[in-house]
């Protein structure tokens, strides 16, 4: 089993870039804990805590179309939609005790996977 790192993803509207291209397919990868840490002593998050999103956004985006790369200006000019989407995506793919398992159906025994945040109850 490999475990998954990088994720594709296809804005629903795309970035327009200086020149006019169109850029929607991208990649966002798992975050780490500097992706979140460190972006919490740069001034523009200390003068607008808003701004963090497109750090966080900046840091975690390996690619967008043909851009030679993603950093804040880039995030900076996204449509709103295209911001919410990966807001979304981040939220998805980052969040605390999601996983995957496989089941078996009791009846009938087949097995499938399931995709969710699983939590493990210990007796006491």
């Amino acid at each position: 089993m490999v475990f998954q790192t990088e994720y594709p993803f296809e804005l629903p509207r795309g970035y327009v870039d200086e020149s006019g291209n169109l850029h929607k397919r991208g990649t966002m990868r798992l975050a780490t804990a500097a992706d979140e840490i460190l972006p919490l002593r740069d001034p523009r998050v200390q003068q607008n805590p808003s701004y963090l999103t497109i750090i966080l956004l900046a840091r975690v985006i390996t690619k967008l179309g043909d851009l030679r790369g993603v950093d804040t200006k880039v995030i900076e000019n996204i449509f709103s939609a295209d911001l919410a989407y990966l807001q979304s995506l981040y939220q998805q793919i980052n969040q605390a005790g999601e996983s995957k398992i496989n089941v078996s159906c009791p009846k009938c025994n087949h097995s499938f996977e399931v995709k969710g945040a699983f939590f493990v109850q210990t007796e006491e």
